[in-house]
């Protein structure tokens, strides 16, 4: 499968040092990034907001963090994004039923390893993904309760992170790069 349009020949070499950072850390022919380099304004507003992806924040570890972007991610439908995202997803100790019910295939409440955290933020990148966007007060109280404003910003822009990758790769065809295997 390939993406809808092929990446430039001539990228400029600021992108070129970029793209070849990204392919680095991810080991990883990246076709985003490729692809992105027709805009170059794009390309850089992707790779700078890319770059301050959160892994962890205070109470907010890389779990939790890892759990909202795999969240996001089925919730888009997004194979590129799916593919990258689950990696490794057992080295932060997210077991594959837990990774079934992030899909949709059964209720987050009946996965008893998912604390209660756990599974607002998940609820929450859930809701940031559906369109129109809707938030119940009485689940928003529940977020104010448990997360402080620093947590409640980190989960929003983690999420709205992942779904402006899911929209724009699927926007360019970009088929998923291999990282799940």
């Amino acid at each position: 499968m390939n993406a809808f349009i092929e990446p430039p020949r001539k990228i400029s070499f600021f992108l070129r040092f970029g793209i070849w950072l990204s392919e680095k850390i991810t080991g990883r022919m990246m076709l985003p990034a490729r692809i992105l380099a027709w805009y170059p304004k794009a390309a850089l507003g992707s790779g700078v907001l890319e770059s301050l992806v959160a892994h962890r924040d205070g109470e907010l570890d890389e779990r939790m963090l890892k759990l909202v972007r795999m969240a996001v991610s089925f919730a888009t439908a997004c194979p590129f994004c799916i593919d990258m995202n689950t990696y490794e997803h057992e080295s932060l100790g997210i077991a594959e039923n837990e990774v079934s019910a992030l899909r949709g295939l059964f209720a987050l409440d009946t996965v008893s390893t998912f604390s209660a955290r756990e599974k607002l933020a998940i609820q929450y990148a859930r809701f940031v993904s559906q369109t129109p966007l809707k938030f119940h007060p009485d689940f928003i109280d529940q977020i104010k309760v448990n997360f402080n404003e620093r947590e409640i910003v980190t989960l929003a822009a983690t999420a709205a992170q992942v779904n402006y990758w899911a929209r724009l790769i699927q926007a360019l065809g970009i088929p998923p790069a291999g990282f799940s295997g």
